[in-house]
């Protein structure tokens, strides 16, 4: 009988194969065409693995390394190998558990818990064991099992927080990623084999240790680690915090949602996050001599919400705080600088008049009398037509924008005057101990519902803008976090279980067929493992309302 012969058209060109052989085959073929490592495809516009056989006619895109999508996948697939040798290290019956916790640098900060000593001579043997999985290109197969299977499954490996995940699943079927004995589950998709992983190292920090890995614009080269240590007592205080409250996964908010009183969950998180901003409100009092507070952080970490209750909190220690949008210090439209795509770059520094926002700002704490600009974005143009304003000695500027921890833009103001804030919605909650939720995630899903109600602008819109805010963030923000005076965590443990309601039916309406379209699926799916709750329950003050509205400010 003869074998059926298959069309496959990749990059113009159309080429035979027979059924049966997988993508992966398909892409060593035009692997030397591509700069990057292939790990994934795109069947008719589907994404599919590569170990997926072909079936029919089909034209396929591939995806690298050096795409985003497929560095993901690179990101995760090397954590499935990190576990493995872990346990191939130290034996199955000496780990309790191996959590993935947060994004550290360019990596990930990692923890072993049981009967193993974590030191510079076990992170080379997990780094040979590791390489050597890759060398011997150690297949990562995949099997589709129903789901009671698989909380069976997971219940004999001691995999007690996927268990408790899939109880709420109500898909059928849940798909095991396996090496050789090792088997796991992995939200997302996986390279074909083990070696695919080549670049990665693994550093010691505080109780644990990073590995570190590439970034997308450079996939085949391990950046030196180079730690951010008030970042990191951050995030760890974080996942201090979600452990204290027994919700440190999904499956953990699950059940408290559906179990607990989810009134008092949400009110304890309200009040810690009431009481970290009392105690900055404190700090800045008592230094007794700062005139400005300077607040930044990335898109949609709710930055307002947060200067209003600290203007609050601030009152209580007897200052008089103004706020001060940054924003309104925009040039003039014609004078604002342009990307490298001809598009207005509003996010660059040169977008604001420094010198005039510099002139205002010491002109006020002197306290002379000035007219404070308001921008008009319709227009492009700023205008003056609020009264003037004079300010007293126990006034206090509170001003918020992306570009505030940066020297340069407060350059005429003097440092010891100068309280400086960082603020991010840093997720403190994973799927599970192997899967993160990256708090870029949290941020876009924040975003989706904010734009939706406040601008009108679509899923598609805001998913489609995302990579350029995300460039933005990473040329003006990040790289002067670590000068913070302090840093504020404004994620909420309970807020994706409310979120869920109000981006749910956002995504569904991104067309199937647009370049949007994998992204909102992938969001999708992410929220198929929650079990969402109402809002009644969120104060009017929480930071949580800037996104879903009903706020007091």
């Amino acid at each position: 009988m003869t074998e059926k012969m298959c069309r496959v058209r990749v990059d113009g060109e159309t080429r035979e194969y027979k059924t049966g052989t997988t993508y992966q085959q398909i892409a060593e073929d035009f692997q030397p065409r591509y700069e990057h490592r292939i790990v994934l495809a795109y069947e008719d516009g589907r994404l599919r693995e590569l170990r997926k056989p072909l079936e029919d006619d089909c034209e396929l895109r591939f995806v690298t390394t050096g795409d985003e999508i497929g560095h993901s996948t690179y990101k995760r697939s090397m954590c499935f190998l990190l576990i493995k040798a872990v346990h191939d290290v130290a034996g199955h019956e000496r780990i309790e558990r191996v959590r993935i916790h947060f994004s550290l640098d360019k990596g990930y900060y990692c923890t072993v818990e049981g009967e193993v000593q974590v030191d510079e001579t076990f992170l080379e043997r997990v780094s040979v064991r590791m390489r050597e999985l890759s060398d011997q290109k150690i297949p990562i197969n995949k099997r589709s099992v129903h789901t009671d299977e698989a909380v069976a499954l997971f219940h004999r490996h001691g995999m007690f927080d996927k268990e408790r995940l899939f109880e709420y699943r109500r898909v059928s079927k849940v798909n095991i990623y396996s090496m050789n004995e090792f088997e796991d589950y992995y939200y997302g998709y996986m390279v074909p084999d083990a070696g695919c992983l080549r670049y990665f190292s693994l550093h010691l920090y505080d109780e644990g240790f990073v590995i570190q890995m590439p970034v997308r614009e450079a996939p085949e080269t391990v950046p030196e680690f180079h730690p951010s240590p008030k970042l990191f007592h951050v995030l760890k205080e974080s996942v201090r915090w979600g452990d204290c409250q027994n919700i440190d996964t999904v499956g953990a908010l699950n059940d408290m949602v559906t179990r607990g009183d989810m009134r008092e969950v949400v009110l304890v998180q309200e009040a810690h996050q009431e009481r970290q901003i009392g105690e900055i409100a404190k700090e800045i009092s008592e230094r007794g001599n700062v005139k400005y507070v300077l607040i930044a952080g990335p898109s949609s970490s709710g930055k307002t919400t947060f200067s209003h209750r600290l203007a609050i909190q601030l009152r209580v220690n007897g200052l008089i705080p103004h706020p001060i949008a940054v924003d309104n210090y925009f040039v003039d439209r014609e004078h604002t600088p342009r990307d490298k795509d001809g598009n207005y770059n509003f996010e660059c520094l040169e977008a604001i008049d420094i010198e005039k926002f510099n002139t205002d700002m010491q002109d006020l704490t002197a306290g002379k009398e000035v007219r404070l600009p308001v921008f008009d974005f319709l227009t492009g143009k700023r205008k003056y037509e609020s009264k003037p304003q004079k300010f007293g000695p126990d006034d206090i500027l509170i001003i918020e924008g992306i570009h505030c921890l940066n020297p340069k833009l407060t350059e005429a103001m003097p440092d010891e005057s100068k309280f400086k804030i960082y603020i991010s919605a840093l997720t403190q909650l994973n799927v599970d101990e192997h899967n993160r939720i990256p708090s870029t995630d949290g941020r876009l899903i924040r975003r989706l519902v904010r734009d939706a109600r406040t601008r009108g602008s679509s899923a598609s819109r805001t998913i489609a803008m995302w990579p350029s805010v995300r460039r933005g963030e990473e040329e003006n923000i990040f790289p002067y976090q670590e000068q913070a005076d302090v840093m504020f965590n404004s994620s909420l443990l309970y807020e994706l279980a409310v979120l869920k309601q109000y981006v749910e039916p956002l995504l569904f309406n991104v067309d199937k067929d647009s370049e949007e379209y994998p992204e909102a699926k992938r969001l999708l799916k992410f929220f198929d493992y929650f079990v969402g709750i109402g809002s009644e329950y969120v104060p009017t003050n929480s930071l949580l309302r800037e996104f879903i509205g009903g706020g007091c400010f």
